[in-house]
């Protein structure tokens, strides 16, 4: 296999992993919010921002950053120096991680309020366990292999859903046997939800030991036949500290906005606004875990992208192939615009039949319906950003995407607290500063990449053609849910099978006027798809139905 189609293949295979942990993930959300309700998803996303937050600082940079270090040794062939710096990585991620645990568990009632405290005293714990699945994580990506990070998503995605239903049903039930305060089951059933995203962290790190452990012999023979001088334990560390720490400073404020946001909205709205604490937890939980989670499904392809790009831009860029890594920039930036673009107009299209579908709750259908509808925006923005950063670090300019974050966090703060004290747009306000963040830092990434590299994108096949096609795709599929939805309206009298057919049909037609409109525009090529795993099916099946000619 060239070595170009093993980038993509390698890309592909995690790509398709986070896809499919981002669909159990809706999936599962759905009856986690049926049991706990919109209060109690209000109270697990405060504690959850925290605990990402703190997480982030501790751990969760982890994987990028020893994919980076680790990947430039293996391209010398320093197999005992990789070795070295992935023992250290664990230790680092210990002290870090217990460090971590420690300060959340025991400084809940000073970063949440009221009901959020004891989820996030549940998250605690599992900061520490992160640390070394994240180290992990990076150590085979390093290595050029994302199967073992991609099963790991899916097997820690499989027993956060499991666990995440039946920990919230089970405290729910527990709650409802001692008060009958709807406040006090909520934080019982968010609990049992956080439990959940923990045992999945716990499941994926023994998967990852597992498989660390089957691959100890062969590590081994290549450690025993390296002669290279072995770096010192302190440079080591000193290595770690200089990369790692851009990568949480930027992984940090680029994230940091979201919790940001919850703090000034539940405060701002509590305590300048005078709304009941419970309504405030609410209105953010129907835009946490209804809209934003299901906005965040299609950017987890280009976090995954991203992931699998890292250490080949830094491979290529370090050789000094500046051809390659542009030409790597530039199909990872394409396929992101075919994938994020359809995505946004979709969402925007059928905001509300696809709520419905997941989060059928009628009191919050239109509310919620509305916020996908502004965050469908952000998945274009958000998408090229995020690789965007990727990009950056990945050609060494670490300390850029730090310092846009940076102007993008203070100019949407400055834009959120007039919009939260002088207008009535409530949770919107949160849906219209998260559209600016995302294309603030869009825009800043990518003049910072020009700084370095002189990147000429075709602006035709990578954006124009796609938004036309996109946007064309967006009016049929509406007029078609439209169609569809009166015709079997006539027929059922559930809603919501009315509404799930009708969402389907819609979906299917917009898929296929896609896929045409971008094969006879212009917008997608026979080399294009040949460059992927299954291209050539795909060429096939597109000429026996006429679409490729």
């Amino acid at each position: 296999m060239s070595k170009k189609k093993s980038i993509l293949l390698q890309g592909g295979i995690l790509a398709i992993a986070g896809i499919i942990s981002r669909i159990i993930g809706l999936l599962y959300r759905s009856p986690v919010t049926a049991i706990i309700g919109d209060e109690g998803n209000g109270y697990y996303s405060t504690a959850y921002y925290i605990y990402s937050i703190v997480l982030l600082i501790s751990s969760y940079s982890i994987p990028s950053a020893m994919s980076k270090i680790i990947s430039q040794r293996l391209a010398v062939h320093e197999y005992r120096n990789a070795q070295r710096i992935f023992h250290c990585a664990l230790i680092y991620v210990c002290i870090v991680g217990g460090i971590g645990s420690l300060f959340t568990f025991f400084g809940a009632g000073f970063l949440v309020d009221g009901y959020s405290v004891p989820v996030l005293r549940v998250f605690a714990p599992f900061i520490f366990i992160f640390g070394p699945l994240g180290v992990l994580r990076g150590y085979f990506q390093a290595h050029r292999t994302m199967i073992p990070t991609s099963v790991s998503q899916l097997v820690e995605q499989f027993l956060n859903a499991f666990v995440s239903v039946g920990g919230a049903a089970l405290l729910v039930s527990f709650a409802a046997k001692r008060t009958d305060d709807p406040s006090v089951k909520a934080m019982y059933g968010a609990m049992g939800s956080a439990l959940g995203t923990g045992s999945g962290v716990v499941i994926a790190l023994l998967f990852m030991f597992f498989v660390y452990n089957l691959n100890k012999d062969f590590i081994k023979r290549k450690v025993i036949h390296d002669h290279h001088e072995d770096l010192e334990y302190k440079e080591i560390f000193k290595l770690i500290l200089l990369i790692v720490t851009p990568f949480i400073l930027s992984t940090f404020i680029y994230n940091f906005s979201s919790t940001l946001n919850s703090t000034l909205f539940s405060k701002i709205m509590t305590y300048n606004r005078g709304l009941p604490h419970n309504e405030v937890i609410t209105r953010f939980g129907v835009y946490s875990s209804k809209a934003m989670v299901i906005s965040n499904f299609p950017i987890a392809f280009s976090a995954a992208a991203a992931s699998a790009i890292m250490p080949n831009i830094s491979t290529s860029f370090a050789r000094k192939d500046y051809e390659g890594t542009k030409e790597l920039i530039y199909k990872v930036n394409r396929i992101i615009m075919m994938i994020s673009m359809p995505s946004a107009v979709g969402l925007f299209a059928l905001s509300q039949p696809i709520i419905m579908l997941l989060f059928p709750q009628k009191a919050t259908l239109a509310e919620a319906g509305v916020l996908l509808q502004f965050l469908a925006i952000t998945v274009v923005f958000y998408s090229i950003s995020t690789v965007s950063n990727a990009i950056l670090q990945g050609v060494g300019r670490v300390n850029a995407p730090v310092k846009n974050a940076t102007i993008a966090l203070i100019v949407q703060t400055v834009l959120l607290i007039p919009l939260l004290l002088y207008t009535d747009l409530g949770n919107k306000a949160l849906a219209i500063v998260t559209i600016a963040y995302s294309l603030m830092m869009c825009i800043l990434n990518e003049l910072s990449i020009k700084k370095v590299l002189n990147i000429k994108q075709e602006w035709k096949k990578t954006y124009i053609i796609p938004f036309i096609v996109s946007a064309i795709m967006g009016v049929i599929a509406f007029l078609v849910y439209m169609g569809v939805s009166f015709v079997i309206g006539k027929i059922l009298a559930s809603a919501y099978f009315v509404n799930l057919l009708s969402v389907a049909v819609s979906i299917f037609v917009a898929v296929t006027v896609y896929a045409i409109g971008m094969v006879r525009g212009g917008g997608v090529t026979e080399s294009d798809l040949y460059s992927l795993k299954g291209g050539t099916k795909i060429i096939g099946i597109l000429k026996k139905t006429h679409i490729m000619k």
